[in-house]
């Protein structure tokens, strides 16, 4: 709803003022701030749209209250996104208050809000490409998979939901790399499956006619929502994030089978490996 008026109010007169009221987790901590109005079309992520800044966004936390818990944890995900790029002492305290968090504890909750919405911020305005004319998009860890798994489960899984699972299939991958540490990579499963996440959705593990995984098809489609050069970034620890421009297939189907076969918890890596 917020792409759609915001997209509206770029191409009306020219540009009108829009003042935005987000009403869910997702949209207070991330969308709602952000510059982008884009909606789906011809069944391709945000294809249509503007980048178009809002006038004012106002966050009322009352308005949460009426959300299903569901919808109530599934916008957490991108808080857990922006600490592990971004702030390793924010995801630590999500760590911390994970019981609370899945809960929707109502202090807890406005802090990782109000956290997740200031992180995002500060690099719309910060980072020096606020219009995302380059390539390199940290706030989008997790979201080439998320787009092509909420297009695969036709929306059934919230946008939330599949950055989760994107986080999760990203952070194998970097293991598998030798990127992130097998302790770094337990914290950001753990602290997901901890939030309430399934991390693997009967989406997962869907193939094409010719056998293909359809989630790695996904890597394809993202470059070119992109526009250009592939762009994924990565995790090299909890805090810090690397651009990668090439994925190597084989890997991926190695990190997407360790996720698809995971059982919870406390499954370790070797184990995982293992089967």
């Amino acid at each position: 709803m917020l792409d759609s008026v915001g997209y509206a109010c770029a191409t009306f007169h020219r540009g009108i003022r829009l003042i935005r009221i987000p009403s869910t987790v997702l949209a207070q901590n991330d969308a709602g701030i952000g510059v982008k109005n884009g909606i789906n079309a011809f069944g391709q992520k945000n294809l249509l749209g503007a980048f178009y800044p809002a006038t004012a966004v106002i966050n009322d936390f009352q308005l949460l209250t009426s959300l299903t818990r569901r919808d109530q944890i599934a916008g957490l995900a991108e808080a857990v996104k922006v600490a592990l790029i971004k702030d390793r002492a924010f995801f630590q305290w999500m760590e911390q208050q994970a019981d609370a968090l899945a809960h929707f504890d109502h202090p807890a909750s406005r802090y990782a809000i109000r956290r997740c919405a200031e992180l995002h911020l500060e690099h719309i305005t910060g980072a020096g490409d606020p219009f995302e004319r380059g390539n390199g998009r940290p706030l989008d860890y997790g979201h080439w998979a998320a787009h092509k798994l909420e297009n695969l489960s036709h929306h059934r899984l919230r946008h939330g939901e599949a950055v989760a699972v994107g986080m999760a299939l990203d952070g194998f991958y970097a293991n598998a790399l030798g990127l992130l540490s097998d302790a770094d990579t337990e914290r950001v499963l753990n602290l997901l499956l901890k939030l309430g996440f399934n991390l693997c959705p009967a989406e997962l593990t869907l193939k094409d006619a010719q056998g293909r995984s359809q989630v790695l098809i996904g890597l394809e489609e993202f470059r070119q929502h992109l526009g250009g050069q592939l762009s994924i970034p990565m995790l090299s620890q909890i805090g810090e994030s690397v651009d990668l421009h090439e994925i190597d297939d084989a890997r991926m189907e190695q990190a997407l089978l360790r996720l698809s076969t995971r059982s919870g918890p406390a499954l370790t890596l070797s184990e995982s490996y293992a089967r």
